[in-house]
């Protein structure tokens, strides 16, 4: 490996692109300690350190916004709402039957649907803002000590609102067009690696909290150790279950093209364990998150009413990642949204009508509806796999609370924490998708590859 990547700096192109990615990752990583306008960032800072690592809400906002959320930054949102308007339009296009012609269409109609998408991301951000921001006063329990100028009542807050707003929207704007140009200029898929950058960025930091003062020395210890073995452990489960595959025979039949005879050739369909990705888990974490916000809208503190205690109860369940309400409605969650998603991802791509197209069929299924029922079938049966190792991996800090709370070992959750499962998950498929690129590129040019 260490002579591919000598190999790769001696190239000059694949230099520039590789030099191209570190610049553009920098400066996300600058512009992502530039504080909001009208943010309180010294009572903010005091907040997030005085906060525990098992805060729910506030690692899912950080883990999006590549480490931003920490430093209250116009990145702030990251690419989050890009990533919500690409999902909507991927949900909407086997249902619109325009979307469904862009698509077919090849390049051109893949360029008019990225449009939309940029077009659906500027409301999306606003409303994010304005969710983030109303979140995070519910979770510290009043804005105002953060932000004391936001809202738009009384009317003086108005511009200072709008500030805001379009600083933290320009912020993301900025953030997708620096991702667009290390895909375009750099090397890997840009938007992945900005989150995958801030990720590895707060490594550290997170390290560093392990030796936190005022915890025995001796607990200290065992979760270092129980860090490194939990790490260790989850990334080689992801790559297996990552890379793992399902690969079905088949078969072409004899063609005959114009005076040319093709014989008949075996293949195979590779269906992934886990197609769906990260998606899961960012679905269930946003949803898991509404409940706790709508109960925030009916709590009246003066009021005791039977209503009253259900909306606390509510948000005390699902507004804090100590309970195990919430662990086990996040492992649900992820469980069942990686079923609905894989369901999706594959229907879209019609691979019976494909296969019927193209003059293949599977041995021993008969080609058309018997052939995409055999598929679904197959996918159900390993998504099965894929979706309880998701949902795992989404509730190992979970798990790792519920051991130490047993073992009366404080802070062991902790381990879990300075990497989530999420975050590795993420680790795991950037750096894939990056080597594999890089491979790719060397080969063109007779060298060997990373993998």
């Amino acid at each position: 490996m260490i002579e591919s990547v000598r190999s790769a700096f001696a190239l000059p192109d694949l230099r520039r692109r590789i030099l191209f990615t570190i610049l553009m990752l920098s400066i996300y990583r600058l512009v992502a300690n530039i504080p909001v306008p009208g943010v309180n960032i010294t009572a903010w800072i005091a907040f997030t350190q005085g906060t525990s690592q098992s805060n729910g809400l506030l690692d899912f906002l950080n883990l999006l916004s590549g480490g931003a959320v920490r430093n209250f930054s116009v990145m702030a949102m990251g690419v989050y709402p890009y990533i919500t308007a690409s999902i909507i339009i991927q949900l909407l296009t086997p249902i619109i039957p325009q979307l469904e012609e862009l698509q077919a269409e090849g390049e051109s109609g893949r360029n008019k649907i990225n449009r939309f998408t940029y077009f659906m991301t500027v409301p999306l951000a606003v409303l994010q803002a304005v969710g983030q921001i109303r979140l995070i006063g519910f979770n510290i329990g009043s804005l105002e000590a953060i932000m004391p100028y936001f809202g738009f009542s009384p009317a003086s807050n108005i511009l200072p609102t709008l500030t805001t707003l379009t600083a933290m929207v320009g912020g993301t704007m900025f953030a997708i067009w620096l991702g667009e140009q290390i895909t375009e200029e750099g090397v890997g898929q840009g938007v992945s690696l900005i989150i995958f950058g801030g990720i590895v960025a707060g490594v550290p930091q997170s390290l560093a909290r392990l030796f936190a003062p005022g915890v025995d020395v001796s607990a200290q210890i065992f979760t270092l150790v129980a860090f490194i073995i939990l790490t260790l452990v989850t990334l080689v489960a992801i790559v297996y279950v990552q890379e793992g595959q399902r690969r079905i025979p088949v078969q072409y039949g004899r063609r005959v093209r114009g005076r040319k005879v093709y014989q008949g050739q075996s293949t195979y369909i590779p269906l992934k364990v886990n197609t769906a990705g990260m998606i899961p888990i960012i679905f269930a974490q946003s949803l898991l998150t509404l409940p706790a916000l709508m109960a925030q809208l009916f709590i009246r503190p003066e009021s005791d009413s039977i209503f009253n205690q259900v909306m606390v109860w509510i948000s005390n369940q699902f507004g804090n990642a100590q309970t195990f309400l919430y662990w086990f409605v996040y492992f649900l969650l992820v469980v069942g949204f990686t079923f609905f998603y894989t369901d999706v991802m594959v229907q879209q791509q019609n691979l019976a009508q494909t296969l019927q197209r193209q003059g293949g069929f599977i041995p021993g299924i008969r080609p058309g509806k018997r052939t995409e029922v055999y598929i679904m079938s197959v996918v159900r049966r390993i998504t099965l796999v894929g979706a309880v190792f998701l949902g795992v991996v989404a509730i190992l800090p979970g798990i790792m609370q519920g051991i130490g709370s047993l073992l009366n070992i404080p802070g062991l959750q902790q381990s879990a924490l300075v990497v989530s499962g999420s975050g590795l998950i993420i680790i795991v498929g950037v750096v894939i998708d990056t080597m594999r690129q890089l491979e790719s590129q060397l080969l063109m040019r007779n060298y060997e590859g990373f993998i």
